[in-house]
């Protein structure tokens, strides 16, 4: 096959990602059953745990959706109007790719925190998490989105809209189905980045548990006070969650994409 990079490549590719992917993962799965099956299910299953992979799943999910609303909006803004400072802020929206997540937290905690000059306070509640991990998050649907839409045919939507339909009916039924694998995309991506986030919340988040204390931050705590196992457990239970959400993003872009070659 022209191009192939040949078994000595392949060799490679897998020796690397084994050294930086594989083995930590293996490692870390190894370690949460030190105590056996039933050392790691009371791990996972210790209210404390489930209550913050709870509040960790609930945010994670509320992020997704406004990131799937907002991330379409800001992303069909940049592709079909024009309006001056639009090169910068198409450069803002990877920002938070660059960004520490610790400054973000710091930023979000300096305008809705206690001494907020906005009189907004987000500290130590739920919505704070929501705009943090938006904050984070915000790029993925952006930049899923993004591509498509610029390769959109925009003749179909000029014919729908000389038969009569009007813009929302456009956008319903010609535009929305187009765009549908990539809102999911990467709305799924946000989610799976969300699930994991410690940076943007450890300020802003306070930390409460039961309340607003997630995954990330509960891990931290039993590494904290000596308890490994617990830490480990937990981050499988993330790995796991995080895991399924990409296996199900790829089935669908399978599925789409054997669509879209059996109607050429």
């Amino acid at each position: 096959m022209t191009g192939s990079v040949g078994p000595l490549g392949i060799a490679t590719a897998v020796l690397w990602l084994s050294l930086i992917v594989l083995l930590p993962l293996a490692a870390l799965t190894f370690h949460s059953f030190d105590e056996g099956w039933s050392g790691f299910w009371d791990a996972v299953t210790a209210p404390a745990a489930l209550d913050a992979l709870r509040v960790t799943v609930l945010v994670s999910v509320v992020v997704a959706l406004v990131n799937v609303v907002m991330g379409t909006l800001v992303a069909w803004v940049l592709v079909r109007d024009e309006f001056p400072g639009k090169g910068i802020v198409n450069a803002l929206i990877d920002l938070p790719f660059a960004l520490p997540t610790i400054v973000a937290s710091i930023v979000l905690l300096s305008l809705y925190g206690p001494e907020s000059p906005v009189g907004v306070h987000f500290n130590a509640t739920q919505p704070g998490l929501v705009v943090a991990l938006t904050f984070v998050t915000l790029p993925f649907v952006v930049r899923s989105v993004q591509p498509v839409l610029i390769e959109t045919d925009k003749e179909v939507e000029q014919a729908a809209a000389s038969l009569g339909a009007d813009n929302l009916t456009t956008f319903r039924k010609i535009v929305l189905p187009t765009l549908a694998p990539a809102i999911i995309s990467g709305g799924g991506l946000a989610f799976a980045r969300a699930i994991g986030e410690y940076g943007s919340v450890v300020l802003i988040g306070g930390n409460i548990p039961r309340h607003t204390q997630v995954a990330s931050q509960y891990i931290q705590q039993q590494i904290e006070v000596d308890r490994p196992m617990n830490a480990a457990a937990v981050s499988v239970a993330l790995l796991v969650i995080s895991f399924a959400t990409l296996l199900v993003l790829r089935v669908v872009a399978d599925r789409t994409a054997r669509k879209e070659q059996s109607t050429r």
